[in-house]
Formats: C-alpha cells, sequence, structure tokens
C-alpha cells in the first residue's frame, strides 16, 4: 500500500479525493491535514465518509507529518504550497499540488494574475502541469505534478487539438461552475439565497486561470467564468475564429483522433451536459465548425471535483506510481 498525506482534508476536495481513495487499491489515506478543524474526527468534518475510514482525524500541520509517507496530495488555497512544498521536494516524496502555486512556469506571470510575488521561484520548473492527456509522458517521470484548475482543464482538453484550425489571437472562452469550485468558506456570493435561481459572470478579464489555458494552449484567451446554480459541474463553450473553411463537423473528428485512447475523455456529436459527469472523472466534448460566422465551436463539460481536481490529482498520482492509471478511478457518472 501507498501511505497518503492529504493536506488540505477538511475541503471539499480533500473529501472528494477521500471519497475516491476508499475504492483505489493501493493509495492508504494515513494523515489527513486541515488546520481550521484540526482535532475533529473524519467523521465530524465529512460524515458521508464515516464508515469508509473509521478512527481518522484532522491534524496541523507539522513536518512530522511526512514521516513514513509515501504521497503527497495538497489541496491548498493559492500560497499556502509554497510554504509546505520545499520540505517535500527535500525529502524526496511524491507530490501532487492542486494549489495554483506551481502550475504557472513563470514568477513573473504568477505575480500578475495572483497580485503577488512567487516565493520559491526556484521550484517552478521542478513541476509538471497535471494533465495527463498532454503531459503523460512527463508526468509518468515526475516526482512533483501541479494538477492543472478546474476550468483550464475543460476548456484546454476542449481546445488543444484544434488549434491548428483556430487563430490563436480570437478564443473565447465562457464557462459556468458549480458552487463547489468556490471552496467550503462562507461567502456572500454563495450563500443559498444567492445562488439559488441566479446565474452570474465573475471575475471579468482578471480571472487567474486565464494565465494557466494561456500558457498550455500557447495563444490569447477572453475567458469569462460564471457561477451556476448547481453543487457540481462545468460547462465551457469555447470560440475561435477558423483560419480556413471547412467541414461542418471538422473539429469533431479532430477530438475523436485526438482521444481515441484516452480513458476519461468521450468525444460525441451530442453536446455535453454536466449531469453526465457527477461524480465521475470523465470529460465530455464536442465541436464543430460554423459557416456562417466562419468560427469554431468547441464544447466540454465534467465534475469540478472530481477531473477538475480530485480525480486528476489521482490519475497524474497513478501514473507517477507506475501503477493502472485509471485505478479507483470512475469513468461513470451518477444518473439522475
Amino acid at each position: 500500500m501507498t501511505n497518503v498525506a492529504i493536506l488540505g482534508a477538511s475541503g471539499f476536495v480533500g473529501a472528494e479525493l477521500l471519497r475516491l481513495c476508499a475504492q483505489h487499491p493501493q493509495l492508504r489515506p494515513a494523515r489527513l491535514v486541515g488546520d481550521s478543524q484540526a482535532g475533529l474526527a473524519l467523521e465530524a468534518v465529512h460524515p458521508h465518509l464515516a464508515l469508509a475510514f473509521p478512527g481518522l482525524e484532522i491534524e496541523k500541520y507539522s513536518v512530522g507529518i511526512l514521516d513514513g509517507i509515501d504521497l503527497v496530495f495538497a489541496a491548498l488555497p493559492h500560497g499556502h504550497s509554497q510554504d509546505v512544498a520545499p520540505e517535500i521536494v527535500e525529502r524526496g516524496i511524491p507530490l501532487v499540488d492542486l494549489g495554483a502555486d506551481f502550475r504557472l512556469d513563470d514568477a513573473d506571470e504568477y505575480h500578475r494574475w495572483y497580485k503577488e510575488p512567487h516565493r520559491r521561484p526556484d521550484l517552478l520548473r521542478r513541476f509538471v502541469y497535471g494533465i495527463p492527456e498532454l503531459n503523460r509522458a512527463r508526468i509518468a517521470g515526475a516526482r512533483t505534478v501541479a494538477a492543472a484548475g478546474c476550468y483550464p482543464t475543460s476548456a484546454i482538453l476542449a481546445l488543444n487539438p484544434l488549434l491548428e484550425l483556430i487563430d490563436p489571437d480570437s478564443i473565447v472562452v465562457d464557462a459556468a461552475s458549480g458552487v463547489s469550485g468556490a471552496g467550503k468558506g462562507l461567502k456572500d456570493e454563495t450563500h443559498f439565497d444567492t445562488v439559488d435561481e441566479n446565474f452570474t459572470a465573475y471575475g471579468l478579464l482578471t480571472h487567474r486561470h486565464t494565465a494557466e489555458m494561456e500558457m498550455a494552449l500557447g495563444a490569447k484567451v477572453l475567458f469569462t467564468p460564471h457561477l451556476a446554480p448547481m453543487n457540481r459541474g462545468i460547462l465551457a463553450t469555447c470560440y475561435g475564429t477558423a483560419r480556413r473553411p471547412m467541414d461542418a463537423d471538422e473539429p469533431l473528428r479532430r477530438l475523436q483522433q485526438a482521444y481515441a485512447d484516452e480513458p476519461f475523455v468521450h468525444v460525441s456529436a451530442r453536446p455535453p451536459s454536466t449531469k453526465w459527469t457527477q461524480g465521475s472523472n470523465a470529460i465530455h466534448l464536442t465541436a464543430r465548425y460554423d459557416e456562417r460566422t466562419g468560427r469554431v465551436l468547441a464544447i466540454a463539460a465534467l465534475d469540478n471535483l472530481v477531473k477538475g481536481a480530485a480525480g486528476q490529482m489521482i490519475q497524474c498520482a497513478n501514473i507517477m506510481l507506475g501503477i493502472d492509471e485509471s485505478a479507483g478511478l470512475p469513468k461513470a457518472g451518477m444518473w439522475p
């Protein structure tokens, strides 16, 4: 078994990591870190996990937490991983980090989008950007992986196979996320009365995930996120001006060819739905060329807590550990 420490275990992503680990043949959660709820039994923080992990409790972080640990999952707010990563790296423990701290390969870009200087720029080049469908070979040889953000995963996987067809300066991404994407902390904008029967845009022109999309796609992206009145899911609708006229289904065929052997990517002519992906590590894609406007359209749906977070972390860890990439990861969503 692989002993796992989960940093940020009291949050939504931490809970999802634990849910998925409960079905994993090799990953064994051994230490759970969550400073705000340290000292509480896991069942008090996440009652739905009580039968899966009896006896576990949430602890405050200390260096001693790493003793006997074979793998670390970090699901921390941005800025926090810079404090803990150096010790983990020095010990040579494999680390999959979901925070934004090591996703970008340029400290200046981090400063630009996150409005604070990066404190450990020397570590940036040691992290591999964690989208397995793009970087599988590099992830396999890595000890440190920065798992991609949920919005970028949807947009990048929808657009990457289509870049030869699209003007790279014309890309627009409109994406809507469930409220769990905002994290577990209480905020006015995520209260029930605010979210229910409401649909709103936010982060206009400045959302931090724009930087990841531009880095991975090598293109300029106008990204507008939206908050949808649902618990889980992301639907990303992506547009770009076509470089040339083409058959209406050529973008769809490009996606089918690119992802034909991918275990968690489903490409179909049918427009995808977030409900299809709920609870699974799957991403559903479609694409078209619109002759009337001369634009390429691509749409992606995924569960922001699974393929957009915890599932992708485990998929990366499986590759790093040299085990079955699909281990512990559901391909089927929950319905209804």
